[in-house]
């Protein structure tokens, strides 16, 4: 009986197979580092906003305190953008001719807000509670990053689940005095983990489990 296969024919095949298990081995790394990648989380992107507002000036330079445009973040779940009264209460007065600042007048003029767009967006199917977070000490910079240094606002972090679940497990080297939250410059010469545990206990901090589903997923 004639050979149907060449001597050769084994050889190929291996070659094949171990050519299609190394292509999607190939693949699934690829596809692993894309989606942890800053292309995809969009870490240290800004975003195009209707006005060009510098952190680095007002929060950096003139050293206004996070909450006087946010000022829901105490005890809101989302922090609050301050409405265009809040803006012009300065800018009637200062910078009043300013071209970056025609799209502030006009939505005063018109009573219409401006439309920020959003630079840290979490999923529907995740609960945050900013309120939550700055009453256990947790500074704006653990999560925005040096916000006054920033000419444009960019996404400081990736605000990943495994990015959260890391300060959950565990967050005392990352918390802070209630009334050093918002402070930029803030800094600790001490044991920021004996800090940390030390605010835990007086702030009943981790009484429950920070790290079950349903703290973040309800």
């Amino acid at each position: 009986m004639a050979q149907l296969f060449s001597r050769t024919a084994d050889m190929w095949f291996r070659l094949a197979l171990l050519g299609l298990f190394g292509g999607l081995a190939a693949l699934f790394v690829a596809f692993v580092i894309l989606s942890r990648s800053d292309y995809t989380t969009d870490k240290g992107w800004t975003v195009h906003q209707p006005v060009p507002f510098s952190h680095e000036h007002h929060a950096g330079a003139l050293q206004i305190d996070c909450r006087h445009c946010h000022d829901s973040v105490e005890t809101s779940a989302v922090a609050g953008l301050p409405p265009t009264h809040t803006c012009m209460s300065c800018h009637s007065q200062l910078w009043t001719g300013a071209e970056m600042l025609a799209p502030v007048r006009q939505s005063l003029a018109q009573g219409e807000p401006l439309r920020w767009n959003r630079v840290t967006e979490l999923p529907d199917y995740v609960f945050f509670h900013h309120g939550v977070h700055v009453n256990a000490g947790v500074g704006c910079a653990e999560c925005h990053g040096q916000v006054d240094s920033m000419p444009l606002m960019r996404k400081a972090e990736t605000f990943s689940m495994s990015w959260c679940l890391d300060c959950h497990q565990d967050p005392a080297p990352r918390l802070r005095p209630r009334d050093a939250v918002t402070d930029m410059s803030w800094t600790y010469k001490g044991d920021r983990r004996e800090l940390g545990e030390a605010l835990m206990r007086k702030h009943h901090i981790g009484d429950g489990n920070l790290t079950h589903c349903y703290t973040c997923h309800r």
